[in-house]
């Protein structure tokens, strides 16, 4: 995974460009939040199953320790908004972001990257299902933010290709992870680069 420093969030220039709509923001996740994003880990397994992706997260990924890691790193990220009940907060969506390079992106097979500049990494994009898109809403924020973004994905993660591809990422290629266990190890890369 890549280390990196922690990212400042982008919500002027992505509502400036009409990527964030009404009350939604980016904001840091916290600990205070963490119940919440285990719930949206798990809802997201459980569509993951129905849609023919059982393996991708199986039961337990990410495990807890990670998402602690990610908080805690600065690089955990919740998209929100303030339509709930009285005008509270509801989280939307939950991603990590990464500045540096991405040990696991370095050797790609069936293609290459757009380019080798400097460049951004989502990971562990997983929606609530209080609202529609959410998915294509963090992306485009991720591009309009840090304007060179590479992601991946599990083949038989469909869903999550055509969010890629919608918020204009391009498929390049193929990666071989290890330690996956039953999960598979591979995975399909994709980046988007807005100079």
């Amino acid at each position: 995974m890549a280390e990196g420093k922690t990212i400042d969030n982008g919500n002027k220039t992505a509502a400036a460009e009409g990527v964030l709509t009404g009350s939604m923001r980016v904001r840091r996740a916290s600990e205070a939040d963490f119940e919440a994003i285990m719930a949206i880990f798990e809802r997201a397994r459980e569509l993951m199953r129905r849609t023919g992706n059982p393996n991708q997260w199986g039961k337990s990924w990410p495990p807890a320790e990670l998402i602690h890691e990610d908080i805690h790193g600065g690089h955990g990220m919740l998209l929100v908004d303030s339509e709930g009940e009285g005008g509270n907060e509801r989280i939307l969506a939950y991603f990590a972001m990464f500045l540096g390079a991405e040990p696991t992106y370095a050797h790609l097979t069936e293609g290459a990257w757009l380019d080798d500049d400097e460049y951004a990494t989502m990971h562990r994009l997983a929606s609530s299902g209080l609202k529609g898109h959410t998915g294509d809403v963090c992306m485009r924020w991720a591009a309009v933010t840090y304007k060179n973004v590479r992601c991946d994905t599990h083949p038989d993660n469909k869903a999550m290709q055509h969010v890629f591809e919608k918020a204009g990422f391009r498929r390049c290629g193929i990666i071989t992870v290890s330690d996956m266990g039953d999960r598979g190890n591979t995975r399909i890369v994709y980046q988007r680069h807005d100079k």
